[in-house]
């Protein structure tokens, strides 16, 4: 088995915020703040966040929030509850969260609540338990959580279950990993665990492990990295995570390396990007690969960031 090529991953990561006029940037314009979510994140996983100018993040964040509280995904870009979270998440990490005016925040995430409990992504109205998750993740960190209809909040997710135990993205939609982990998640951190059926649930993350010993998002598709933490946070949080095979994951993982430039890809030999280097590295983190900081499988973020909000520590 290889191992991680932590070092050359971080010149990636590093590299990628450096380059604004190739395709791949350009493409990424419109979510650069998920980017730096997942950028950031790895770099703290690796113990490397010191490698970027604080300020200078916390500033361009704060540019890119509008008066209504919420953020677009890069200066001038409409607001969105996808780009609101990685906004939090990403002065979570920096532990800055004292420059939010959070009740802005707040009123924002709130406003974008429907009467079934479930949650609108911005003003046009698209509805996914995504962003049920992200609005319960954003308010638990903000300690705001009591500002929306939280039993309202559970009804919906639980109205997306299957029979096959997973959740899709509205009531009657598909059963999806990303989706388990948005409905899991969010009901985890409501202290709602027990409309899951683990056992049901467990045993379709499980059967998401292919031969090759990666993960996929539904059933009949091939094995890609990000499913590494979309699955296994879930498995970890319904405390099923023993039923798959660790140590296949991990190889998938590492196989997935590019390991002379930096950088994780979906499969083996495809281009690498941030979005799946920070997967693969948070999978390794889930399976205590050693090395990486501990991350916390709800909040997606790493366990000392998520301490320091909820105990101070």
């Amino acid at each position: 088995m290889g191992e991680l090529a932590a070092d050359k991953h971080v010149k990636f990561i590093l590299s990628v915020e450096k380059r604004k006029d190739d395709f791949e940037s350009v493409a990424m314009e419109h979510l650069r703040m998920n980017g730096a979510y997942w950028g950031l994140t790895t770099l703290d996983l690796l113990g490397k966040l010191d490698s970027v100018d604080l300020h200078e993040v916390v500033s361009w964040i704060m540019s890119c929030q509008h008066e209504s509280g919420g953020f677009g995904g890069n200066v001038g870009h409409d607001p969105h509850i996808l780009y609101t979270l990685s906004a939090v998440q990403v002065l979570a990490l920096f532990d800055k969260l004292d420059v939010l005016d959070v009740d802005k925040v707040t009123n924002y995430i709130v406003s974008l609540q429907n009467e079934d409990g479930s949650f609108s992504g911005d003003i046009w109205g698209e509805i996914d338990t995504r962003f049920s998750y992200i609005a319960v993740c954003c308010l638990s960190l903000l300690h705001r959580l009591d500002k929306i209809d939280v039993e309202k909040a559970v009804h919906y997710i639980v109205s997306c279950k299957n029979m096959d135990g997973g959740f899709g993205c509205t009531p009657g939609g598909e059963s999806h990993s990303g989706q388990i982990f948005c409905c899991v998640g969010a009901l985890a951190i409501m202290g709602s665990l027990h409309h899951i059926d683990k056992d049901l649930l467990g045993w379709w993350l499980c059967e998401r492990q292919v031969k090759a010993g990666g993960l996929n998002g539904r059933p009949e598709k091939l094995p890609d990295v990000c499913y590494s933490w979309w699955v296994l946070s879930s498995l970890i949080m319904i405390d099923r995570v023993h039923w798959i095979n660790k140590e296949k994951v991990v190889k998938f993982i590492l196989d997935c390396q590019d390991t002379e430039n930096g950088g994780i890809s979906d499969r083996p030999d495809d281009a690498v990007d941030v979005y799946h280097t920070y997967f693969g590295v948070a999978g390794l983190s889930l399976l205590e690969y050693p090395g990486l900081k501990p991350i916390d499988p709800a909040y997606a973020l790493p366990v000392d960031v998520v301490n320091k909000i909820f105990i101070g520590k």
